[in-house]
C-alpha cells in the first residue's frame, strides 16, 4: 500500500473503476456463455428449409458426418451423402430410407483427388433439388503425429485438398441454390486445432485455421441473402479420425455432439466474438471460452500442452508401428 501512497487520488480510483469494469465485463461473459450452452435455444431447422427439403452432407459414411445425415434425416430432410466408399453411402442410404422414410442421393467422390468433373457432377446431381442445408464435414488429419519437416508431401497434399480445396468447391457448387432460395444453411466442421496452433499436426490445424477465416468472411457475404453460415468448433469426439473411443464429459459420441450442433445453430456457444462460429458442446465451450478469456496465458500453456500430448501420442504410434513392422513417416 505504501507504494500507492504517492499515487494521486484519481488515477487510483481510475485504476480500480478499470478493474471492476474489466471483472463485470468477465463475469457478464460467463453469464452468456452459460445461458448460451444451457439455457437459450438455437434457431429451429424450419427456418432454412421445410420438411421434404434436402440437405447435402459431405464425408457421410462415418463419424460426425454420418450423424449429421441420420439426425437430419429423422427431422424429415432429404439427405445427398457424398463421402468416397460407394458401399459405405449405399448402406447408409438404405438404413436411412427404411428408418426415416425420407428420399436419398447418393455422389462417391474422392475429395483428396481433387478432380473438379466430381464437383461439376455433384451440382449435376442436385440441379432439381430444393437444398436447404449444406454440412461440409469432410476432413482429413495426419495418420499419426508428425513434425512438419517430417510430413510426407503427398499427405499435406491430401490434407489441404480435402480440408480446404473440397470444402471450398462443394460450397460453391451448392450455396448458389441457397442464394437462389433467399434461405438455407451452410455449417461447416472445424477444430480446436485452428483455434490454438498444434505442434505435430501444422499442416491440420493450419487448413482448419484456414476454415475459420473463409468462413467468417463468407458469412458476412451471404448474410444478405438470407443464407446463414456458421463455423462448428470441437474439441475431440470420438471417431475414426481421433482413434478415441470411449467418449467422456470432454470427448463426447458423434451423436451427442451432433444433437448439440443443430440445437444451437445461430448461438456461439464458447466462441464469443468470433462472428459466424459456435462452440456447441458444453465441455468445449467452456474450454473455448477459457482460451479466448485468458489469451495471454492460454497461449503459451495450451502451445506446450498440445506440443507434449501429440509428441506422447507420436512415440506409442512408433513403438505400435514397430511390434507390427510397420513403416510410418
Amino acid at each position: 500500500m505504501a507504494a500507492l501512497d504517492h499515487v494521486p487520488q484519481p488515477a487510483v480510483l481510475g485504476l480500480a473503476a478499470i478493474g471492476a469494469g474489466y471483472a463485470l465485463f468477465k463475469f457478464g461473459s460467463f453469464v452468456r456463455l452459460l445461458l448460451s450452452l444451457f439455457v437459450l435455444p438455437g434457431a429451429s431447422l424450419s427456418k432454412f428449409g421445410d420438411k421434404g427439403s434436402w440437405a447435402v452432407i459431405t464425408g457421410a459414411s462415418d463419424g460426425i458426418g454420418k450423424e449429421y445425415a441420420l439426425q437430419l434425416a429423422r427431422k424429415g430432410f432429404n439427405v445427398v451423402l457424398v463421402s468416397r466408399t460407394e458401399s459405405k453411402l449405399r448402406s447408409l442410404a438404405a438404413e436411412i430410407e427404411a428408418t426415416h422414410k425420407v428420399q436419398t442421393r447418393i455422389h462417391a467422390m474422392d475429395f483428396a483427388a481433387n478432380n473438379d468433373a466430381d464437383f461439376t457432377a455433384l451440382s449435376q446431381l442436385i440441379a432439381d433439388l430444393d437444398v436447404a442445408i449444406l454440412i461440409n464435414n469432410v476432413g482429413f488429419s495426419h495418420s499419426i503425429p508428425v513434425p512438419f519437416l517430417q510430413t510426407p508431401a503427398d499427405e499435406m497434399r491430401d490434407i489441404i485438398n480435402i480440408n480446404c480445396l473440397g470444402t471450398l468447391k462443394a460450397t460453391r457448387a451448392v450455396a448458389p441454390k441457397l442464394v437462389a432460395r433467399r434461405r438455407g444453411l451452410v455449417l461447416t466442421m472445424a477444430s480446436f486445432g485452428g483455434v490454438m496452433p498444434t505442434p505435430l499436426l501444422a499442416t491440420y490445424s493450419g487448413s482448419k485455421a484456414f476454415l475459420q477465416h473463409w468462413s467468417t468472411a463468407l458469412g458476412a457475404e451471404l448474410a444478405p441473402a438470407g443464407v446463414t453460415v456458421q463455423l462448428v468448433q470441437s474439441y475431440l469426439v470420438t471417431s475414426a479420425m481421433s482413434k478415441i473411443r470411449r467418449a467422456s464429459a470432454t470427448i463426447p459420441t458423434p451423436k451427442a455432439f451432433v444433437k448439440a450442433a443443430l440445437s444451437k445453430i445461430g448461438r456461439s456457444g464458447g466462441a464469443q466474438g468470433v462472428a459466424y462460429t459456435s462452440t456447441p458442446f458444453w465441455s468445449h465451450g467452456i474450454m473455448h471460452w477459457a482460451i479466448g478469456s485468458f489469451v495471454g496465458i492460454m497461449n503459451g500453456v495450451t502451445l506446450k500442452f498440445n506440443r507434449d500430448m501429440h509428441e506422447s501420442i507420436r512415440k506409442r504410434a512408433l513403438r505400435k508401428a514397430e511390434r507390427e513392422g510397420k513403416k510410418v513417416a
